[in-house]
Formats: C-alpha cells, structure tokens, sequence
C-alpha cells in the first residue's frame, strides 16, 4: 500500500511538473522578437481561404497577411479542419486564428475575438425554388458544415426533418447538388462565389436565415496580440488595401458598415 502511495504521489507530482512547464500564449513582444506570428486557417473554403495546388490564398489569407505587413511580421501558415482551429488556439498551437469564425457568446468566452473582418449570413440555397425561408424548410434535410454558426442557427428551426453535418462546407454543397439533402445553409459570400463560378449547377439561393460579424481570434485574453491586430486592420481599411482584397475576391467591399 506505501509503495501504491508513493508511486501516486510520484506521478502527481509529475503532472503538476507538466502543468507548470506548459507552455503559453505567445505574447507579442515575444512574436515581435520572432518576426513571424503563426496563423491557422481551414483552406478548404473559397473564396475566403482555399488551396489553388499548393499555395494558400483567399480573401482571409490576403488580409491576414497585409495585416501582418502593417505589424512588421511575416507569416507562418497552418491549415486544418475547421473544428480544430479554435481547440488548437486555446492550446497555444498558433498565435492567430482567421477562418471566417461568427462572433458568438459561446465562442466568446474560449477565445479572444479581434474587431470584425467583415458582416455577413446565413443564406439558404436549394434546388427547389420554393425552399427560400426558415419556415420552408420544415420538413426538409439540410445540410451545413461541421461546427459552424449555419449548424447552430438551423437547428434552432422547429420542424427542421434532419440536419446533416459535413467536416468541409464543400462536402455539404455536394449533398445538395447530389440529391442528397433538400437544402444547404452557408455564408452569402460562398454561396455568391458557386453561383458565379457554377451558372448551370441548379441551385436556387433564398433568403438569410441569418446575420453575423466575422473576426480573427487570439488566446483568450491576450489583449496585446488583439490590440495590434485591430491596429493593423483599420490601417488596412485606411489606405485602400482591404478594399482592394475585398473587391479582388468578393467583386465588393464586405466590411461591415
């Protein structure tokens, strides 16, 4: 039994060891002294961050890169499932996260959002012209992307028949397009870039279920980090650059008036 004991106390103490030697937020200082900061995005969603072969690009990477320019700092890119982003935060894998992420209470309280990227939606898109609204969609399957504001509002929906979640907004545009669900629910910008890019796909867009600001996010709490993002940001918005991104990849300047 001693011998139990002291083992346990042992690895007790070998725990509190980790704890304590756990590493941290960068703070800016120490990212500054870098010259990089280290930013995570999804790149698996167009136009905002995607892949074209091997290089990252999207509306959001251009930003988070004319931002880091204004703060003096290069970039170091991860991209990972959606769902990973914000866990991969709080664990201090990244010092930034910029992955079209909706300012939510929930989400508030895990992480530190910046000041918004830009305002958006919810848009409804079918192959069924008369599946429009919120109220048209009861009885129907609709499908959206893993861990998004769109899976959180439609399930809000009484009488929504299934909600079929997908881990790439893409792969719940294709249930769509396939047959598979009666409706899909994603960002106006996404859904204005498929029907530009893909005229005689079918689908029909209906109304907004929704409204939401968009922002980057930090380590919860790390005010600092946050401050100079926001700094970077207006000066973006100030001398014509985010303008210039904006209307590059969204054909309009979507900061939220």
């Amino acid at each position: 039994m001693k011998r139990i004991k002291s083992l346990l106390v042992v690895v007790a103490g070998l725990v509190m060891g980790l704890a304590a030697t756990a590493v941290q937020a960068r703070t800016l200082d120490e990212i500054k002294a870098d010259g990089k900061i280290i930013i995570a995005t999804e790149g698996a969603y167009p136009p905002f961050n995607y892949f074209q072969g091997s290089k990252l690009t999207g509306f959001e990477v251009e930003l988070a890169e004319a931002m880091a320019k204004k703060m003096g700092l290069a970039v170091e890119w991860k991209a990972l499932s959606f769902d990973a982003l914000l866990a991969g935060l709080r664990q201090d894998r990244w010092d930034m996260v910029i992955a079209s992420f909706g300012i939510t209470a929930d989400r508030s309280k895990a992480v530190t959002f910046t000041s918004p990227d830009y305002c958006s939606g919810g848009v409804i898109v079918s192959k069924d012209p008369n599946i429009r609204t919120a109220d048209s969609l009861v009885g129907k399957t609709v499908a959206v992307q893993t861990g998004s504001t769109y899976m959180e509002n439609v399930k809000k929906i009484p009488g929504v028949k299934d909600v079929k979640n997908f881990p790439q907004d893409t792969d719940a545009r294709s249930a769509l397009i396939n047959g598979r669900v009666d409706a899909w629910v994603s960002d106006r910008f996404v859904v204005k870039n498929v029907m530009a890019t893909s005229p005689n796909s079918g689908l029909k867009t209906g109304g907004y279920l929704f409204v939401e600001r968009i922002a980057s996010a930090v380590k919860k709490g790390n005010m600092p980090l946050a401050a100079a993002i926001d700094k970077a940001l207006a000066d973006v918005m100030a001398d014509g650059t985010y303008k210039a991104i904006s209307e590059k990849y969204m054909k309009e300047d979507i900061r939220c008036k």
